[in-house]
């Protein structure tokens, strides 16, 4: 380890406290992330190892989460600097310890996924992520519209689907298995989930609106076809009718992009997925909103 790479003095990394996971996730709203009022719970009682403090004097200094998916890929997120000490080369070395973390936490050559700012990629590039494609976050007000049903397919509440179907959909679709992550995502207090069905019983698509300190979040949202999709939304925007709300669209589907801009919504942000190892691309026809920029 080179000098470069060692904290000065008073500066410590451990696993986070319960209660700074909750400052972490206060920091993140402070940035205008306006993550999902269960988010912390979801994750902390998923993988509480994942939660990583800096701390300087005993108090923290800067945060992320490493979460591990079964140790057979990891996606790094909510990575804050607090405020007072940005620009001064301790998020550097912060990252590259959060990094060998991770690593540590997988098995060897597993995927590390992340969701960064466009201006922090070429950071993330130097140490071998690449840029997979952009996410694209639409916001608007929430407004249902009657849709037509399809004899082909059944639309019903997330609860009344067996888990293993939507369990086995969702890593197909996203190219990672999270079972004990989205049982718990799917299930926070205040969601409104929808799954469509084929004729034969398989799951045909997916959608989750989970409240959030400002309206609602849609994710994830995917389904084998951009007809599925608008009507898994627009059963969504239905429940949340007059809510803020937010979707993130993978850029390069674009039936995904045609259902936020024929509504009229705006582009707010974005973030660059990008990818260290192999086995984390899937194809993003069937995502039609991410599941989330913190945890993939």
């Amino acid at each position: 380890m080179t000098a470069a790479n060692i904290f000065p003095p008073g500066y410590t990394v451990a696993p986070m406290t319960r209660a700074e996971a909750d400052q972490l996730g206060n920091w993140a709203g402070e940035e205008g992330w306006n993550p999902g009022l269960a988010d912390i719970d979801v994750a902390w009682g998923c993988d509480p190892q994942a939660f990583i403090a800096l701390r300087q004097d005993g108090v923290l200094a800067g945060g992320a989460t490493i979460i591990a998916y079964d140790a057979a890929a990891g996606f790094l997120g909510l990575y804050i600097m607090r405020r007072d000490l940005r620009r001064q080369g301790l998020g550097r070395i912060f990252w590259h310890e959060l990094l060998r973390r991770h690593v540590a936490r997988l098995r060897p050559n597993a995927p590390i996924g992340l969701d960064g700012v466009f201006d922090m990629a070429p950071f993330y590039a130097a140490d071998g992520f690449k840029l997979l494609y952009r996410d694209l976050r639409y916001e608007g007000v929430a407004a249902g519209r009657a849709a037509g049903d399809r004899a082909d397919v059944a639309v019903l509440p997330l609860d009344r689907i067996a888990w293993d179907k939507l369990a086995a959909y969702d890593a197909a679709v996203s190219g990672i298995a999270r079972p004990d992550f989205m049982r718990r995502w799917l299930s926070v207090s205040g969601g409104k989930g929808f799954a469509m069905l084929h004729r034969d019983g398989s799951v045909a698509g997916y959608g989750f609106a989970r409240p959030c300190r400002s309206g609602y979040k849609i994710g994830p949202l995917c389904a084998d076809d951009a007809e599925i999709a608008r009507q898994l939304l627009d059963r969504l925007l239905a429940e949340i009718a007059g809510a803020p709300v937010a979707l993130d669209v993978p850029e390069p589907n674009t039936a995904a992009l045609e259902l936020v801009e024929e509504r009229g919504w705006r582009q707010s942000f974005g973030c660059a997925r990008m990818v260290r190892g192999e086995g984390m691309t899937p194809p993003t026809d069937r995502i039609f909103g991410v599941t989330s920029f913190e945890f993939g």
